[in-house]
């Protein structure tokens, strides 16, 4: 959130994310011809059977007549911002045996190589093959191996790559058989939004798939999973499969769960159907005016006060004051403004201290700063008597440290302090304690492509940094409503940039948070689905109030799309279905919407009925 003008900030930070540098080449090792009895391993490795047998990474492999070094087929990959374009296969090998992996590839920046040897993994490229060029490199397996991957892959953000006629060479191993169904599924104890799986292990599984009435919502390489996202107070079923190189076995016994009751923030039943959401300049003046508490209308059902800031940036001591009488001509009296609050929580509108902002950089870097964070909040909430907490943190306030690269269990301490300090906060209001977020979508919905610093280093160590915060407080939840302006370019779930100001941008976000996605492209950890009643969206209230401003008109199509019938008003965008509980919309500002003569408010109250 800003307080007079759109910051230039995201351009900057994207360009953050140039293409990484490669530090250092490699040589084409030099193998030893096979033996007699060996044995061409790779399954159609010509890619005359299309993509039989392989398997790429976001979708980024395709099977071309042409260039092609032999036959009538070759695989074309193409790296994106975030993905190298790996596609791989799994061969079943003998322990302790010599093997000679080789492709023909064209492009620049190719990879080939082999993992799980049990040994010293492999891989050689090229820098620049204009032509197809032999790629060929050796490897012994371990004592126990009895599988290894081979690959292909590409840098990211290069063009396409070529491959073809790969070949793996050395002695077969056992046939791998698909594994037996799993067996012992058991749930534990649900939460309102929650549900723990443990099962018994399947001889020859590499990995399992969970299913909640029949539809796969997660993979796990153990044996226990949660699924998470589920609606409180409901009935579910699930079931386990084994999956290795094979294929995957048969679904396990079902077991049944239910979610208890009350879950997904305090205060969330509280609220209604479809709520508005708005911020209010309390304790600064811009070009919008000075708006009182008692004069905001009653369409607005969360009216969050902007802002509460710290002392500096890593005190975690917040302070929060009304705007002087000479920047506000105007501005009514505390006590005034305590009464005004009062009635509107009498009204049944929630009241909020918004914490951070474009100019309160918040960073809870020590227990100190957090335990000063839990008081110092608690006190303007006891001051004010309001109903709970809404985290604006943006610019510097969150970051991963190099290393940290799990959003479910982060260890950056200004990630670390600041889940604490909330559930210490709600621990203290209890159940109705309101939990509500602003992130820009560079700290969420940019998960999806980069998460800190990344594996290699160089990316700007904010990207995705809000995941872990709303994942480990999902349950304390009440509303998360991103903010899909002052924005560039993000990729969405079906792989393609989109830019705000109009429907498709917040079809795209908010799709991606009811939906779940890999962050960072990353299988084997997925964002979890956040329930529909905890998702709003952020929008300028007018031209004036920030970059994205998107008509009414293009805020009923994105309504439309994302609470109606599948594919109303969606545009090219498909979503991954229709969320009729969607919470409601949420703008910066009340103050600029009353400057605007209420546009935004009004669209909203004719959308749904107020």
């Amino acid at each position: 959130m800003e307080r007079i003008g759109p910051p230039a900030r995201f351009s900057g930070l994207l360009a953050a994310f140039s293409a990484a540098l490669l530090a250092a080449g490699g040589l084409v090792a030099t193998a030893p011809a096979a033996g007699a009895a060996d044995a061409d391993l790779a399954r159609n490795g010509s890619f005359e059977a299309g993509l039989d047998g392989w398997s790429c990474t976001g979708g980024s492999g395709a099977v071309v007549s042409t260039p092609v070094h032999g036959g009538t087929s070759a695989l074309k990959a193409t790296p994106a911002g975030s993905d190298n374009a790996k596609c791989s296969q799994t061969v079943t090998v003998k322990p302790d045996s010599t093997y000679t992996l080789s492709a023909w590839v064209q492009g620049s920046y190719v990879y080939l190589g082999a993992s799980g040897t049990g040994t010293t993994d492999v891989s050689t490229w090229t820098q620049s093959a204009g032509a197809y060029t032999k790629l060929t490199t050796t490897f012994r397996t371990g004592a126990a191996t009895t599988s290894v991957s081979v690959y292909t892959h590409g840098w990211y953000g290069t063009p396409a790559y070529y491959a073809d006629d790969l070949t793996l060479v050395g002695p077969g191993g056992e046939p791998v058989v698909v594994p037996a169904a799993p067996t012992g599924l058991k749930a534990g104890t649900a939460t309102a939004s929650a549900v723990p799986l443990s099962w018994t292990a399947s001889a020859g599984a590499t990995g399992y798939n969970v299913y909640r009435g029949g539809t796969k919502v997660l993979s796990a390489s153990g044996t226990s999973a949660t699924v998470t996202g589920l609606a409180a107070s409901t009935a579910y079923s699930f079931q386990v499969t084994a999956v290795n190189a094979a294929g995957e076995s048969a679904k396990s016994a079902a077991v049944s769960a239910t979610t208890t009751a009350g879950g997904g923030g305090g205060g969330n039943g509280d609220l209604p159907a479809h709520a508005l959401v708005g911020y209010l300049h309390s304790s600064f003046a811009n070009g919008s005016g000075y708006t009182r508490m008692a004069d905001v209308p009653d369409s607005w059902d969360v009216i969050n006060l902007a802002f509460g800031e710290p002392t500096s940036v890593t005190s975690g001591d917040i302070r929060f004051s009304l705007c002087p009488a000479a920047e506000c001509p105007g501005v009514e009296s505390e006590a005034e403004f305590k009464a005004a609050i009062k009635a509107k929580q009498a009204a049944g509108k929630k009241v909020l201290i918004s914490i951070g902002g474009q100019n309160g950089q918040v960073q809870l870097a020590s227990t100190t700063a957090r335990d000063a964070f839990v008081t110092s909040v608690s006190k303007i909430i006891d001051t004010y008597g309001l109903d709970g907490l809404d985290i604006d943190f943006e610019g510097h306030s969150l970051s991963l440290n190099t290393g940290d690269t799990d959003f479910r269990s982060p260890t950056s301490p200004v990630i670390v302090n600041l889940i604490s300090a909330v559930k210490s906060l709600k621990a203290k209001y209890g159940a109705g304690f309101v939990l509500t977020m602003a992130p820009e979508t560079f700290f969420v919905q940019l998960g999806y492509q980069y998460y800190g610093s990344g594996p290699w280093g160089g990316q700007d160590p904010r990207a995705g940094a809000y995941l872990p915060v709303i994942h480990a407080l999902r349950d304390d939840l009440t509303l998360l409503h991103v903010q899909d302006y002052n924005s560039g370019s993000i990729m969405g779930l079906d792989n393609q940039y989109h830019s705000m100001g109009g429907a498709d941008f917040h079809i795209a976000m908010t799709d991606m948070l009811l939906t779940g996605f890999p962050v960072a492209g990353d299988q084997t950890k997925v964002f979890p689905a956040l329930r529909p009643e905890q998702v709003a969206f952020g929008l300028p209230a007018s031209t004036q109030a920030g970059n994205g401003h998107t008509s009414p008109a293009e805020v009923t199509k994105a309504l439309d799309c994302l609470t109606k019938k599948a594919g109303t008003s969606c545009g090219s965008y498909q979503t991954h279905g229709t969320w009729s509980g969607l919470r409601g919309l949420m703008t910066w500002s009340i103050n600029w919407d009353r400057f605007n003569n209420w546009e935004f408010q009004k669209n909203f109250d004719a959308y749904f009925g107020s």
